[in-house]
């Protein structure tokens, strides 16, 4: 079996692949994490070295064990990695897990996310048994937020004043998907 086989078994459509983080995938990881335009939205408040990274995806990239998985999503047509899929906050016992994505800059709005969000919820509701997803957006975040209402994802709550930013505060949305609701 090649790893093409073993990449389909995860999740795949006829566009793009869900597969596992390897650490040969580290360095495109690293100049995502570090891209300061997309802190706000990820969270992220300081820069990650490349040792971080891949010691993260030696031993910590474990749904199970560590709570989250970081998924590559890769393009059929080429076999390049245009984003990646972290599903985190993972709770056995309440069935749930929250979910995050990031595509390149240079392949937003062509459908992507849409398409690896959709893998990914198929996978969470029909392989691990899930109650539920979530995920906070900021309320800046237009395009994600249209991207988790898109699958069906419901604005469930609202915390005020909660990113501080440059311009202020701003509120962050919490959404949900629950299984029965898709």
């Amino acid at each position: 079996m090649d790893s093409d086989d073993f990449s389909a078994m995860f999740a795949k459509n006829e566009t793009i692949t869900l597969r596992c983080a390897e650490p040969e995938d580290a360095q495109q990881i690293y100049r995502w994490e570090n891209d300061r335009s997309v802190w706000r939205v990820s969270g992220t408040h300081v820069p990650y070295s490349l040792f971080q990274i891949e010691q993260f995806l030696l031993g910590n990239n474990d749904l199970f064990s560590q709570k989250q998985l970081r998924l590559m999503i890769d393009l059929n047509a080429t076999k390049e990695s245009i984003g990646c899929l972290d599903l985190y906050d993972y709770d056995a016992l309440n069935e749930r897990a929250k979910v995050g994505i990031l595509i390149d800059k240079a392949y937003r709005h062509q459908g992507y996310a849409s398409s690896a969000l959709s893998l990914c919820i198929d996978y969470l509701f029909n392989d691990l048994m899930l109650h539920q997803v979530y995920c906070v957006v900021d309320e800046k975040n237009t395009e994600s937020q249209k991207l988790f209402e898109g699958q069906g994802f419901v604005l469930c709550g609202r915390r005020k004043d909660w990113i501080k930013t440059t311009d202020g505060f701003i509120d962050e949305w919490e959404y949900q998907l629950l299984r029965q609701s898709c």
